[in-house]
């Protein structure tokens, strides 16, 4: 099974990305994790995001296409959740053809619905517990760079919802429901 999980930052996709890894076996495809990853594996691959980035440049949607291939070439029992790909129309159609020609399919795709103002509120209070506790805090853990984050979210993605939507494979889950309660509301969509 090969899902998508999309929610703005703080929403709780990584949670429950892991919870899904240990619950069914899925492996968590995040673009970032792979492409540190590549960057010192020393493939050909690997190579070519690290020269990218040290040149401080964005890697290309056909290396991040590359980078998803060689994962879905290994396969997994489980399956795999695609975490922060994809960001944009290209993105999705890549995605779609590349899960086509390796005879795979999209199964679903889950939005952690958010209430913007509740979601600010409990990232800048677990903030400050944090730093309470000592712990360090994200720079960007601020009422301002919270509400920028969200919107360059919502600019990106808000056209990806709508094209998972037309396709009828949308789904939203309360992402702000204890993760408990999330995770029952996303194993009921994947056992449906």
């Amino acid at each position: 099974m090969n899902i998508i999980l999309l929610g703005p930052p703080g929403a709780g996709k990584g949670t429950q990305a892991n919870l899904l890894v240990e619950a069914r076996g899925m492996v968590q495809l995040s673009t970032g994790d792979m492409l540190r990853a590549a960057r010192t594996s020393g493939t050909t691959m690997g190579k070519r995001v690290a020269e990218v980035m040290d040149r401080g440049e964005l890697v290309t949607d056909e290396i991040v296409i590359g980078l998803i291939r060689e994962k879905l070439e290994e396969g997994s029992e489980g399956g795999f959740i695609f975490d922060g790909f994809p960001r944009t129309l290209a993105q999705a159609d890549a995605l779609g053809a590349l899960l086509a020609e390796t005879g795979q399919a999209l199964d679903h795709v889950i939005e952690l619905e958010v209430d913007d103002d509740v979601l600010v509120s409990r990232i800048l209070n677990r903030a400050a517990e944090a730093a309470a506790a000592g712990q360090s805090v994200r720079a960007d853990d601020n009422e301002e760079s919270l509400k920028t984050r969200l919107m360059e979210y919502y600019k990106k993605t808000s056209p990806i919802i709508g094209y998972y939507h037309a396709k009828g494979a949308l789904t939203k889950v309360d992402g702000l429901a204890e993760i408990d309660t999330v995770q029952a509301s996303i194993s009921t969509v994947l056992d449906a």
